[in-house]
């Protein structure tokens, strides 16, 4: 008999000697002897807390006194380790993950000097599956269990980042040129509109349509795409206020622009502005702006570590924050950020603010960084009602952290802790629609030897070609 299984016995024996216990109801997997961050409203914890799952979903929560109530096939002992809701990486284009590493030494242009020759030469079906897994590996390594993504060939995303076993929210790219997937301008619709009726019913993968930005996309585009999610009841993603000339380049390269407006101001004048989209970056924009994306229910991914990495500014995510725009974080792809995880990016976070516009300590405090990071992320893709906290009725997106690792201690504050101190390294389990990804710092889903083969053959030519561009 274990030490769980002990102290089961312990429980029912006092219990029927009191009269009050009935026969144990069973579920599928139950974690018990956690630190339980429920992420929830009323910001409820359980120092020594239990999580019983039956099938996807949270059947109970509590203490230690639901082991006589529930039994299970499959229990967990978290050791005191702390379970919180899976994260939510609310921007990405996790098949770049192939070149990440290049052009860092000083490249004057790296954009067109590295990125643009990359995918022309190197894109493919291939690539893109291959590399989304190695991401989607990452990802769920690090506690993820939620990637947004935007990029190419999206349904060969799909099957990697549902064969890993996290969930998608993944975005199908139009824009006005011709791309890997669309040989013709705005193309990416139509194998949107595909990709979307392939998948929209999917357990882990929610499809959605992605214009790329205000200045790819001309306004009639746009509408377009906003039918097409209004339509089919998907999200939309798209980067929105990211450069500092946004407005310039709409005038200039899609003339549709009127004198004196915002990005914000423009899209929400066309109508495009809704609850169903996801703004990646949102830098540069004002308080009038801001009232606007509250107003329209737009969600925010916020991206501090790639925007600062590449020197294109800060956005006033904290001034978002406190006016109730639903808004989480995002690492952007890895040739922005070159890390998957979100664990660094809640750090991150409070730095970029607490030096914006004058130093201020107060702004982001660490209950809210592990917020954005879990129901702050599920609150923009409208999907706080499965997702983003630990509730019964909610999927059972469980991630456990060990917190006896030398760096997690002293651990006075759980979700300090966990914004400034943790690694990714940390993350021990992790658990989506109640089924494991990550045991013990084990990918559970992928045969990772023949992953290692595909994905080596894939970084050979990568680097090969990488040559021709020093």
């Amino acid at each position: 008999m274990n030490a769980i299984e002990r102290a089961q016995a312990i429980v029912l024996l006092a219990l029927f000697a009191a009269g009050s216990v009935s026969a144990a109801e069973q579920a599928d997997l139950i974690v018990t002897n956690a630190y339980v961050l429920t992420m929830d409203d009323q910001r409820t914890t359980y120092k020594r807390g239990s999580i019983v799952v039956q099938g996807d979903k949270i059947v109970a929560i509590g203490g230690q006194d639901l082991l006589a109530r529930y039994k299970a096939d499959t229990v967990i002992d978290a050791n005191g380790n702390i379970a919180m809701p899976g994260m939510i990486n609310l921007h990405n284009h996790l098949s770049m993950i192939a070149f990440r590493g290049l052009g860092e030494n000083g490249v004057q242009n790296r954009l067109f000097q590295f990125f643009f020759p990359l995918e022309k030469s190197q894109l493919s079906r291939e690539l893109i599956r291959v590399a989304a897994r190695h991401a989607a590996i990452e990802s769920a390594l690090s506690g993820v269990t939620l990637v947004t993504d935007m990029y190419y060939h999206e349904d060969e995303v799909a099957r990697s980042v549902s064969s890993v076993g996290i969930r998608g929210v993944l975005g199908e790219t139009v824009m006005g040129f011709p791309v890997v997937d669309a040989k013709e301008p705005y193309g990416g619709l139509a194998y949107a509109e595909r990709f979307i009726k392939e998948w929209k019913n999917d357990p882990l993968v929610t499809p959605a349509v992605a214009p790329h930005a205000p200045y790819t996309v001309s306004p009639e585009w746009l509408i377009k795409t906003k039918e097409l999610a209004d339509r089919e009841d998907v999200p939309i993603l798209m980067h929105i206020a990211e450069k500092r000339t946004e407005a310039e380049m709409v005038a200039r390269d899609v003339g549709a622009i009127a004198e004196g407006k915002s990005i914000i101001e423009y899209l929400d004048d066309l109508g495009f502005l809704s609850d169903r989209l996801v703004a990646a970056h949102v830098t540069y924009v004002d308080e009038q702006d801001i009232a606007i994306l509250k107003k329209r229910g737009v969600g925010v991914g916020h991206n501090p570590k790639a925007n600062s990495r590449s020197a294109s500014g800060s956005s006033p995510a904290w001034i978002m924050y406190e006016a109730g725009v639903d808004i989480g974080l995002g690492t952007d792809g890895p040739m922005s950020s070159n890390q998957m995880d979100i664990i660094n990016v809640m750090g991150y976070a409070a730095i970029v603010a607490r030096n914006r516009n004058g130093p201020d300590t107060r702004r982001l405090p660490p209950y809210d960084l592990v917020y954005m990071a879990t129901m702050g992320g599920a609150r923009a893709l409208d999907m706080e009602d499965q997702i983003g906290s630990l509730e019964v009725g909610k999927k059972a997106d469980i991630v456990i952290v060990d917190i006896h690792a030398v760096n997690m201690q002293p651990m006075y504050d759980p979700y300090a802790t966990l914004a400034f101190s943790t690694y990714p390294q940390n993350v021990r389990t992790v658990i989506v629609d109640g089924k494991f990804v990550v045991r013990d710092r084990v990918v559970e889903n992928v045969d990772m030897a023949a992953h290692e083969k595909e994905w080596t053959a894939i970084t050979d030519s990568v680097a090969e070609f990488a040559e021709t561009l020093e």
